[in-house]
């Protein structure tokens, strides 16, 4: 697709965004994603709460606040880009304060600005 000129709001980007890596890691057997939430009331409360706490830190960057949250019997998984290392450890540290110690992996990757 190189050369594609998309217009979106008045910006133009020189091509489309490729997520390809992201698609092909995504549905590795064992892949912790979104549609993998649990609907019992407990995960739901967790995932919320740790959303919740992420969105209402505005010193956090826009990656950060969207980050994949998934809250499967009490075990947390992030997931997504931060832009820094201090980010990363913020959103960690936010996601334990919520579901306890031990019990956030954290697969977030730092991709610092361009």
């Amino acid at each position: 697709m190189t050369g594609l000129l998309l217009a979106f709001s008045g910006m133009a980007f020189a091509q489309a965004p490729d997520n390809t890596k992201t698609n092909t890691r995504d549905r590795k057997t064992g892949a912790v994603t979104a549609d993998q939430q649990k609907e019992n009331k407990s995960d739901r409360e967790i995932a919320a709460q740790i959303r919740k706490s992420i969105m209402d830190s505005k010193d956090l960057s826009t990656y950060a606040h969207n980050v994949k949250v998934v809250s499967r019997n009490g075990m947390v998984t992030l997931k997504g880009p931060v832009r820094s290392e201090e980010e990363k450890k913020a959103v960690e540290a936010k996601a334990e304060e919520v579901a306890g110690s031990g019990k956030v992996k954290s697969m977030l990757s730092v991709k610092p600005k361009s």
